[in-house]
């Protein structure tokens, strides 16, 4: 699920890179700041839409987990987590049939999100409490 990016730096300064993203499916991106690292945005997700995640600033936690059936999801679902940090452009790719818990894990913390769908063209959001799931 990631794609790894990496970095460059000379004299003249640093240069971020994911030269392995193929942008291409992405149609609109927008940017996630949790308001305190307390807080934990999830579980959402999408049976159809995809989402990539890229750390702007800071590092994020984020929990991965399949959905075996949107309608009511086994609650003994564990979660696979990455961490992803603005020392690199890493990009976490979550297909279609996932959903997704989001934590700050420094302040200032700032999350790139990219999804294969404009806003409102589909109905595909899907979310659950944070402590529906076993882990």
């Amino acid at each position: 699920m990631i794609l790894k990016g990496s970095k460059f730096k000379d004299d003249r300064g640093a240069l971020k890179f994911n030269n392995d993203f193929d942008v291409s499916s992405i149609k609109r991106i927008y940017t996630i700041e949790n308001e305190n690292l307390s807080f934990i945005r999830g579980w959402q997700g999408h049976k159809i839409e995809q989402r990539w995640f890229a750390c702007m600033n800071g590092k994020f936690k984020i929990g991965v987990i399949e959905i075996d059936n949107f309608d009511s999801p086994s609650n003994q679902l564990c979660p696979k987590y990455f961490e992803l940090t603005a020392d690199v452009l890493d990009i976490l790719h979550v297909p279609a049939g996932y959903i997704t818990s989001i934590k700050a894990l420094e302040e200032e913390s700032k999350l790139l999100v990219m999804a294969d769908y404009k806003l409102d063209e589909i109905q595909d959001e899907y979310r659950f409490p944070l402590d529906y799931f076993s882990n």
